[in-house]
């Protein structure tokens, strides 16, 4: 089984659970934006997913390819400094993540789609550097 996203950084995105992070993180961007509406379902809906963290930890690790780009590394750089493309740099792509740097984040919406998408985007690019997850093969 692959061990692409961290229980720590699930735990440490957790903190700001209230507004989605760690929901987006494990590829849920639809409760993601639940949470971040409702503030974690009222915080009713943040506290139990303390308790469901692992699941959610076990289904991304089945869901998602591992491989060159780490998901914690590129998910840490996107919450954190999303607003100048530094995670698109870091996968490699120098030219929105320019766009990104003098546009923030082409105004805040290119940030909010990469939240919505990241996981699979990520999934993508380890797929171009893996022959055997090219080909179809998984392992």
């Amino acid at each position: 089984m692959n061990d692409t996203h961290s229980k720590v950084i699930g735990y440490v995105l957790w903190v700001f659970g209230f507004l989605g992070a760690h929901r987006f993180y494990y590829g849920k961007p639809v409760t993601g934006t639940i949470w971040l509406f409702t503030f974690g379902l009222f915080g009713i809906g943040w506290l139990i997913d303390l308790f469901l963290i692992p699941a959610m930890d076990r289904e991304a690790d089945l869901r998602f390819h591992s491989g060159q780009y780490d998901y914690s590394v590129t998910w840490i750089l996107l919450t954190f400094l999303g607003l100048f493309g530094v995670h698109r740099m870091y996968l490699g792509k120098w030219i929105s993540g320019v766009l990104y740097l003098f546009t923030l984040g082409f105004f805040g919406l290119g940030v909010i789609y990469d939240f919505w998408t990241l996981n699979d985007q990520i999934s993508i690019k380890n797929r171009e550097y893996c022959p055997e997850l090219k080909n179809g093969f998984k392992g």
